[in-house]
């Protein structure tokens, strides 16, 4: 077993390699909310095995080092000018999703097949920064848009396993700007999103492309139609959507989550958008089972969407659930003093049952 596999656990370096046939599937959102503040929201999809994933409070000045292809922490060495929370996959040092206090939200997608990182060159470890700590990175050290661009200029990303799958990401800052970066050919790309929905491969341009292909879908009822002699009239409620993609590819959530998100009607406040967030994305909830062929083994977890996160510019909170408790939690940036706090981190989950309220009645 090589050093890479003892670092970071054999179930990780199955959900970069994409040896466990399940999903990997990531669906994000963003909202705006009539009082001006934006919201942020994502899920984050693993069948193969759980991800033990786990909350992360850094401070100000709390330094960390980048693990590299040769199996250790040897890469850049950086160091956090701005608190943040974040949530983390199968170590504490791979944060995937976070927010920090000067309001800018940072988020890593899965993005398999498409891109391409510089190659590894032990020489520049002074620069490389692996693509899973990538978000620490910037959540530690930018505000805005503007500088996260500017940041991932100077850096170089790289996998920690050659062979393993790239990600992309998008970063939000706490105007509702937000652009995608991806990595392809060994150059960095970034996209700016007005639409505030990504997910996966292929490459953001062409999801953007391929919702011409719904350019009739609406929200509503289809009206009747003359057919022949006869007319057609629509089962129900919600026939304007016919078509919609319902099966869990990455093109075909991007489809639903652009539709979702641009019918839903918009929140007054911050609060009521991370709710309304939530509502959208439990329509993302893959089971368990879908991505497992007929007699393989199913993984012993309760949903292959393992936890979605919501996050509050303006007001700086964050908030999660998870497969094994659909209660929201959350965390206000503004009560933490960032100064003074401890590094620390604990599971998103202490007991892996959904809890259930039996009502008593009299």
């Amino acid at each position: 077993m090589n050093m890479k596999y003892r670092i970071l656990g054999v179930s990780l370096a199955l959900f970069a390699l994409g040896i466990v046939p399940s999903s990997r599937a990531c669906t994000g959102i963003s909202l705006t909310a009539k009082d001006g503040s934006h919201v942020v929201a994502r899920t984050i999809e693993w069948g193969g095995s759980n991800l033990h994933s786990s909350y992360v409070v850094v401070p100000r000045g709390y330094t960390q080092q980048s693990y590299t292809p040769d199996g250790q922490k040897n890469g850049m060495t950086f160091s956090a000018r701005y608190g943040f929370v974040g949530m983390a996959v199968e170590n504490e040092a791979f944060v995937v999703e976070g927010l920090n206090e000067v309001g800018l939200s940072a988020g890593l997608f899965y993005f398999p097949n498409y891109g391409k990182y510089p190659p590894y060159d032990a020489q520049k470890n002074a620069q490389n920064i692996a693509d899973m700590q990538l978000v620490s990175l910037i959540l530690g050290n930018c505000q805005t848009v503007d500088e996260v661009q500017k940041l991932v200029q100077q850096v170089r990303v790289v996998s920690i396993d050659p062979r393993a799958s790239t990600v992309h990401w998008r970063f939000t800052e706490s105007s509702g700007r937000q652009v995608v970066l991806e990595i392809v050919e060994g150059e960095s790309r970034f996209y700016e999103n007005e639409l505030g929905v990504l997910t996966n491969a292929p490459g953001f341009e062409w999801q953007l492309t391929n919702l011409n292909n719904y350019v009739n879908l609406h929200a509503g009822s289809a009206a009747p139609k003359p057919f022949g002699t006869a007319q057609l009239i629509s089962f129900g409620a919600g026939s304007g959507m016919l078509g919609l993609p319902g099966d869990v590819t990455p093109p075909s959530r991007f489809v639903r989550a652009a539709f979702y998100q641009t019918t839903a009607p918009q929140a007054d406040s911050a609060h009521q958008a991370v709710l309304q967030g939530f509502q959208i994305l439990s329509n993302f909830d893959i089971p368990i089972g879908t991505e497992f062929a007929a007699g393989e083994p199913v993984t012993d977890i309760p949903s292959a969407t393992q936890w979605t996160a919501a996050a509050d510019l303006k007001n700086l909170k964050i908030y999660y659930r998870t497969m094994y408790n659909s209660a929201i939690r959350g965390f206000d940036l503004r009560s933490i003093d960032f100064e003074r706090v401890a590094y620390q981190t604990a599971p998103l989950d202490r007991v892996t049952e959904q809890p259930v309220t039996m009502l008593q009645i009299q």
